[in-house]
């Protein structure tokens, strides 16, 4: 406890009252607000006892300093006629006040004790408060992030989404993921991964998410994406060394084929032929690497009607598995995936999610966020 008071005979009153009324307690006694001040950057008592009358300080002057110091519960001592000066501080932040020479040992150990556990409780709740708003922070976050794919009533794209956040981290970072078919059937998809964690990263996978929708419902396609893509990135990064990942993808009407650009990101798990294979086709660099330079030439793959296209953000292999901590890698995950029946697309991510995080789990579970969208040809009916 810390008591702030300028009077000699005053302090050793309260002294006693500390001595009678709340024995184990360390008191502090200091002169003066300036003095008070020092000692609450150096610490943070679970009191502290303000008289509003000091000669560096006087009234609410006095509590205020005080309270911009430190969070301590403050409980201020006044005259018998400043009783109006006591419920003044109350109304300022203080917890409670108390008369000089008309307080009982008892009761002085009893207004301590609650002004204590009413600061504690205060605590809580600003701390239940800021927990709500980051909470519906990062709601919103997530409907930029994992939007719900727009596709047509009639379509026959499959499309099966995934987010899982990292162990290490309570909010999402900045792997997103989108789907949409324009008005002449040709369906388009992105997934991407911005580096680093936290609002900072996940507000910039929320603009880039947004800049590709938008430039796919107005016709911009190809490589121009990417272009665009990496312009908001350059203008919405607070550090230059900021980048980020991406794949895009069209899927024409009619054809058993996809294009796909890469820029930076990982390959792709393809099943043809009831067997799953790793693919890498040729990219450029990732967004934000060679501004205005890069290219990102576009690749077409097959894709029949029996096949399945899943991208991913790299959390997914990139991870420590096992207790030796080895790296699960793009050959591990393909071993995963190729052990899974595939005859279910959801069933099928589902238990490939579960399955690298089972094996992560040694190692506190998944390093990094992770983005997977599984895209397939429903059966014609």
């Amino acid at each position: 406890m810390l008591l702030v008071e300028d009077d000699p005979a005053d302090a050793l009153l309260v002294e006693a009252l500390v001595e009678d009324g709340a024995p184990g307690v360390h008191l502090h006694w200091v002169r003066s607000v300036a003095e008070a001040v020092e000692q609450l950057r150096a610490r943070r008592p679970d009191c502290v006892l303000l008289d509003l009358n000091l000669t560096d300080a006087h009234g609410l002057e006095a509590l205020a300093r005080i309270r911009a110091t430190s969070d301590a519960a403050v409980v201020v001592l006044t005259g018998l006629d400043e009783k109006l000066a006591g419920l003044d501080a109350l109304a300022a932040g203080a917890q409670d006040y108390l008369v000089k020479g008309h307080v009982e040992p008892e009761l002085f150990g009893r207004a301590i004790r609650y002004a204590v556990e009413r600061k504690q409780a205060e605590r809580t709740s600003a701390a239940l408060q800021a927990s709500r708003l980051r909470a519906e922070e990062n709601a919103r976050l997530e409907r930029g992030l994992l939007p719900t794919p727009l596709l047509r009533s009639d379509t026959r794209l499959g499309v099966v989404p995934r987010y899982r956040p990292g162990q290490a981290h309570a909010l999402l970072g900045g792997d997103f993921y989108d789907v949409v078919e324009d008005s002449d059937g040709f369906a388009h998809a992105v997934v991407g991964d911005v580096a680093g964690h936290g609002p900072d990263a996940a507000a910039i996978g929320v603009a880039l998410r947004l800049a590709w929708r938008t430039l796919v419902l107005n016709g911009v396609t190809g490589a121009e994406q990417l272009r665009v893509m990496e312009r908001v990135l350059l203008a919405e990064r607070g550090d230059r060394r900021t980048f980020a990942t991406a794949t895009t993808l069209t899927l024409p009407p009619g054809e058993q084929t996809v294009r796909i650009r890469r820029a930076g990101h990982p390959g792709a798990l393809r099943r043809t032929a009831g067997a799953w294979e790793w693919v890498e086709v040729p990219g450029g660099p990732a967004l934000g690497f060679l501004p205005d330079h890069a290219e990102w030439p576009e690749t077409t793959l097959d894709l029949t009607e029996t096949g399945a296209l899943a991208l991913f953000t790299d959390g997914l292999f990139e991870g420590c598995v096992g207790p030796d901590r080895d790296r699960l890698g793009e050959s591990g995950l393909l071993a995963l995936a190729r052990g899974i029946p595939a005859t279910d697309p959801d069933r099928f991510v589902d238990e490939l999610i579960t399955r690298v995080e089972a094996l992560a789990a040694p190692t506190g579970g998944l390093d990094d966020d992770v983005a997977i969208l599984y895209l397939y040809r429903k059966a014609s009916r």
